[in-house]
Formats: structure tokens, sequence, C-alpha cells
């Protein structure tokens, strides 16, 4: 019995180690995951360049 424990131990150790690797799967869904950020960013951009000078501007027309 002990033989039989002490080689399924092994076995699930190993199964374990390899957890740890990046597979292809991981891979697409990072794609997945950054295609509409990147798609998104420079829209995104625009808009706080915009709204940044939007509040540039009010500030300065509250001081007039």
């Amino acid at each position: 019995m002990k033989e039989w424990w002490n080689k399924m131990k092994g076995k699930r150790r190993m199964r374990r180690n390899g957890r740890d690797t990046y597979t292809f799967t991981d891979f697409i869904f990072d794609l997945l995951f950054y295609i509409p950020e990147l798609i998104l960013l420079p829209f995104r951009m625009i808009y706080w360049f915009v709204r940044g000078i939007g509040k540039v501007l009010d500030s300065i027309f509250d001081i007039i």
C-alpha cells in the first residue's frame, strides 16, 4: 500500500508542477483581452486630451 501511495503522490507532484507553464490557450485568452484594449486606447487618449483642454479652458474663464 505504501508503494502505491508514494507513486500516486509523485504523480500529483508532477501534475502540480506543470501548471505554472504558459500554454497556448493562455496566449489565446490574453490576446482576446488585449485586442479590444489596444483598439480603444487611442480613442480614450483623445477623450482625455479633449477633456483636459476643456478643464484648462474652464479654469481660465473662471479667472476672467
